[in-house]
């Protein structure tokens, strides 16, 4: 062979072996001269570089359970319209963020409309959770055709006169009616035992590491909350009246060791007006779907006051809840730390720290005038 040719493929034995020794050893470049690499980069469409997406081993991997190794069977529930979806997707965002990346409980979405498209795709997203969407049966939603209208109309213009929050709208009282008593009866909420709600616009301050739902579990808790305060006296004139007529004619539904105490300072004589917010509730639905509360809701719907005054749904399940479980079936989640506008709770002390949470510690609504906290407390002195 002529020596000129002899120092060609020599050096092409040099660089090919270089090549191969480069490539075992540094990943980087074996990646690079790849030859998928190499393909991709002759055949792909020319791009902007930002368009290219990153490669996989860049990215943590996951591989996160729950440390317990089960979970409950319970979903996260949210009762929304089509135009909430931006104050949906901050909400739902937050508590994957803070919470459910780690455990990955289901979202039932419900609407009195079809959801659309968009807010479909927008919401899964942002979470790998199963996301069921729902349509509330209209005869659920909508207010009862036996509903004096004459009547609820003149006590929606007395409210509106009298400047009182949502007095005029019949689509919150069919939310607060609907909330009250029909949401654990849809078909989506059926195969499940506990539930989340969630809101949109909310605020989740704290990681959450662990599950609550199995805390409702291993607990026995049937009722969970973060805020509770007074209920305003114009919406329900009617309510403790309504109440008291209940358990007149159904005492054996009340519960022994229940937690009258919250909700009435004089044996339930009166109603001290006090509730849990229930824009945030973690909850067995088994309490609402046992006798005792179904009995109770239907007779409260029965009387109208949703629609003749404006019954909430805060002030009825609290009322439940305190009559139909035993006060230590109520559970405070003191380091859940929340927001709905106006309120908002936030971890003290070390559960601060350890939530890592973002809020003020000063801005805490536990200590307020307006907070009924001190009268849950007093239930276990």
């Amino acid at each position: 062979m002529m020596t000129p040719m002899r120092y060609v493929f020599l050096v092409l034995g040099i660089i090919i072996s270089l090549h191969y020794i480069l490539s075992f050893t540094h990943e980087g470049y074996g990646r690079a001269t790849s030859l998928s690499t190499i393909k991709d980069r002759i055949t792909s469409p020319k791009v902007p570089p930002y368009k290219v997406p990153l490669a996989d081993d860049y990215y943590v991997k996951k591989n996160i359970t729950s440390p317990q190794g089960r979970r409950a069977n319970a979903t996260v529930v949210m009762l929304a319209r089509n135009g909430d979806i931006n104050g949906v997707t901050s909400s739902v965002k937050q508590l994957e963020d803070r919470w459910n990346n780690k455990f990955h409980y289901p979202y039932v979405f419900l609407n009195d409309e079809e959801f659309t498209q968009e807010f479909k795709d927008r919401v899964k997203t942002i979470t790998e959770s199963e996301v069921y969407f729902g349509l509330i049966p209209r005869d659920h939603w909508n207010q009862p055709d036996w509903i004096d209208e004459e009547k609820a109309t003149k006590a929606r213009e007395d409210m509106v006169k009298n400047n009182v929050i949502y007095g005029g709208s019949v689509p919150y009282r069919n939310m607060c009616r609907y909330n009250s008593g029909f949401f654990y009866r849809h078909e989506l909420m059926q195969q499940f035992k506990y539930y989340w709600r969630v809101e949109p616009d909310i605020k989740f301050f704290c990681d959450i590491d662990y599950d609550p739902f199995l805390v409702m579990q291993d607990q026995n808790k049937v009722y969970g909350f973060t805020i509770s305060l007074y209920e305003y006296e114009a919406t329900i004139p009617t309510l403790w009246k309504t109440v008291k007529e209940f358990t007149t004619k159904h005492p054996e539904l009340v519960t022994e060791g229940n937690a009258m105490s919250f909700i009435s300072d004089d044996g339930g004589s009166t109603y001290n007006r006090c509730h849990f917010w229930s824009n945030f509730e973690i909850a067995d639905m088994d309490l609402w779907r046992g006798e005792a509360y179904m009995k109770f809701f239907n007779f409260l719907d029965e009387n109208g006051g949703f629609y003749y005054e404006r019954w909430g749904d805060a002030p009825v399940h609290s009322l439940g809840a305190a009559l139909f479980a035993k006060k230590e079936q109520i559970h405070f989640f003191n380091d859940i730390g929340y927001r709905h506008e106006p309120f908002q709770h936030c971890p003290q002390g070390n559960a601060h720290k350890k939530g890592k949470c973002y809020c003020d510690p000063k801005q805490n609504f536990d200590r307020e005038w307006y907070s009924c906290l001190n009268r849950y407390d007093k239930m276990f002195f």
